[in-house]
């Protein structure tokens, strides 16, 4: 099934939406909100799939669905823990700055915890205060869990994902060498995030979704030409089963908890870093990505940040083309 939050109130409106999501039905009789559903997700989510299946048969009243009136499926949450999963990426941005990568980055996941009070609704514009913070998006997968132990193992963890969606972790570079200076980890440097207009349950996915994997591509538009086509399980080093168990190592997650995988990152089948679109390669989900590569080959970076005005869309389409989780697409506009 695919659950959305309309905009309303601070933790929205829950409404289950129609596979293609051209519709939707008020979700209110069974839970008033995503996370209320999440917190007693034994009860609800037979209700839920339920209320889906008549939404499919025209059995409940429906009205159209508009990916513009969604705040994000969470519009906060307990948790918003992301991970690097996909070492090429880690890669890069380290050999750009001449630094090296230690080897246990290869055994275990990098993670930093989130601000997740302020989410974005996935078509909410993106403030930026000063041009010089060098805003940057970052096109990822996100797992939404259950209530995980303390200490849970991979395969316990995996049983605990309730759902997936996409995201966009917005970033702000020219910030974020002083923060990690400070030995202390991000703060200013990540603003609000966004995510997906809907997420959907792992049995949706069908065989897209596997191994605590999704085996799709990411595809990142910036200001209207194909910027990013990665395939999201290729070069994912630490699956979401890996990832989830390594946040709850030593605490429990509560219900509602969100966790991502990084940007996604391809190398080139030759075993290179990755070229970008226009040159036949399969891009980049992210600025920072492509000006490593720049600075890798010529010296210093081309690609400017973005600046006001400019557009992101992320979305994932499944292999008939159609969009999976409805697209995040942004503005950027002065705060």
């Amino acid at each position: 099934m695919k659950l959305a939050s309309l905009k309303q109130g601070r933790d929205g409106r829950l409404v289950v939406v129609s596979k293609d999501l051209t519709r939707y039905t008020d979700a209110g009789h069974v839970a008033p909100t995503l996370q209320a559903a999440l917190d007693t997700w034994d009860l609800t989510a037979p209700k839920l799939a339920q209320l889906a299946e008549e939404l499919e048969v025209g059995s409940v009243p429906s009205e159209r669905f508009h990916e513009h009136d969604c705040a994000s499926p969470l519009p906060r949450a307990y948790q918003w823990a992301d991970g690097s999963a996909y070492i090429n990426h880690v890669e890069l941005v380290r050999k750009a700055r001449g630094a090296e990568v230690p080897e246990s980055f290869y055994s275990d996941p990098l993670m930093y915890q989130g601000g997740s009070d302020s989410f974005l609704g996935p078509r909410d514009s993106i403030p930026l205060g000063d041009p010089a913070w060098g805003l940057d998006f970052e096109a990822e997968v996100c797992v939404i869990t259950g209530d995980v132990p303390m200490g849970a193992n991979r395969d316990a963890a995996l049983d605990q994902i309730r759902l997936i969606l996409i995201c966009n972790d917005v970033s702000l570079r020219g910030l974020i060498p002083g923060e990690l200076a400070k030995g202390f980890g991000f703060f200013q440097s990540k603003p609000s995030s966004a995510f997906s207009p809907v997420a959907v349950t792992p049995d949706e996915l069908g065989d897209t979704w596997s191994g605590g994997k999704l085996h799709l591509p990411m595809l990142s538009t910036y200001n209207g030409k194909p910027f990013g086509k990665p395939e999201c399980d290729v070069d994912m080093t630490f699956d979401f089963g890996t990832l989830v168990a390594h946040a709850a190592k030593t605490r429990p997650l509560g219900a509602g908890s969100i966790i991502g995988s990084g940007t996604i990152s391809n190398r080139d089948p030759d075993g290179g870093a990755g070229k970008p679109v226009a040159d036949g390669g399969l891009g980049y989900s992210c600025i920072a990505e492509i000006r490593m590569i720049e600075t890798i080959r010529d010296g210093e970076p081309k690609t400017g940040f973005m600046q006001v005005g400019d557009t992101i869309r992320i979305e994932v389409k499944d292999k008939s083309g159609h969009t999976v989780f409805g697209a995040i697409e942004q503005d950027v506009v002065k705060a």
